[in-house]
């Protein structure tokens, strides 16, 4: 071949491998992870995401004691807080504002309230009202909504893994494990959290098989305390609750007249519906030498 065209020839070529190393390179990651976020970069945003966001909101699923149950947490800084947490059986949802709760949910308020029948009277009033309680039945998650907290549960030390490209509800994502749970964020800045799976067996704020999203960072959820709140430690905040304190039956003649002694255990409120006391009235024989004789007696019936 002539000097001249073996040397166009070998240019030709040079170009074209160069051409194909090219767009070899630009379809796929570059070697060593240059072109992808460092793993410090990654917590750093995870952790200062957490920190600065006015809110955000979590939601998914857990399990408490032996009880799953779904959440949907939102969270304002400095301290408001508007959760929804739903089992098979029981849903309670739940207002936390500073020091002071409000909660919603008869099915929640009836198993843990009393089975006498003063309990059972204020559970039928509080029906799917609002009332105060102690804020410590709602789930706290610090070491999920605290940034510092959260690092040093999940990243730094505690990561063991890092796999790049998993997608999370379509988002490009790095997902970073350990021995407490798989921490995915965002494979593009500011490296927010997407998503905390905990790993079997391990317990994390009192719940445990965590799977749990990070969606609507800084958004405004309006969270304000309801109004017509039931205070048990307030019985004046309670509609009208009778009991029965005593029935008097000395009246019953012909005609039978029978009255009953009732107190009110709750407050001046208006009620669901009018408060109704039903006798139901029962004849009682007995055969004497003489003959017989009716002996009347008295029942309160609900």
């Amino acid at each position: 071949m002539h000097p001249r065209l073996r040397l166009t020839w070998y240019r030709t070529r040079t170009g074209l491998v160069g051409a194909i190393m090219v767009a070899a390179l630009s379809a796929c990651d570059l070697p060593f992870g240059l072109g992808l976020p460092t793993t410090r970069s990654l917590e750093s945003g995870a952790t200062g995401t957490l920190v600065a966001a006015d809110s955000f909101e979590i939601t998914g699923s857990y399990t408490e004691g032996s009880t799953p149950w779904s959440i949907d947490l939102q969270l304002t800084r400095p301290a408001a807080e508007h959760v929804t947490v739903t089992s098979a059986d029981a849903k309670l949802e739940a207002i936390i504002l500073g020091s002071n709760a409000y909660f919603r949910g008869q099915q929640f308020l009836s198993v843990h309230m009393g089975s006498d029948l003063v309990a059972r009277s204020f559970v039928k009033a509080a029906g799917n009202g609002w009332w105060k309680g102690a804020a410590g039945h709602v789930p706290q998650l610090t070491e999920l909504t605290d940034g510092n907290a959260f690092r040093s549960t999940f990243l730094g030390q505690a990561v063991t893994q890092r796999t790049d490209h998993v997608s999370v509800d379509g988002i490009d994502a790095v997902r970073l494990s350990g021995a407490r749970g798989d921490v995915f964020i965002t494979a593009q800045a500011p490296y927010r959290v997407l998503r905390v799976r905990l790993k079997h067996g391990v317990v994390l704020d009192g719940i445990r098989d965590a799977d749990l999203r990070f969606v609507n960072y800084n958004s405004d959820f309006r969270i304000a305390a309801p109004a017509d709140v039931i205070d048990f430690s307030n019985l004046s905040t309670l509609p009208p609750i009778y009991t029965v304190v005593s029935v008097d039956t000395s009246g019953c003649a012909r005609p039978c007249a029978v009255s009953a002694l009732l107190k009110n255990l709750g407050g001046l409120l208006h009620a669901q519906g009018p408060s109704t006391v039903t006798f139901t009235m029962t004849a009682v024989n007995r055969r004497h030498r003489d003959g017989d004789a009716r002996q009347p007696g008295a029942r309160l019936g609900s």
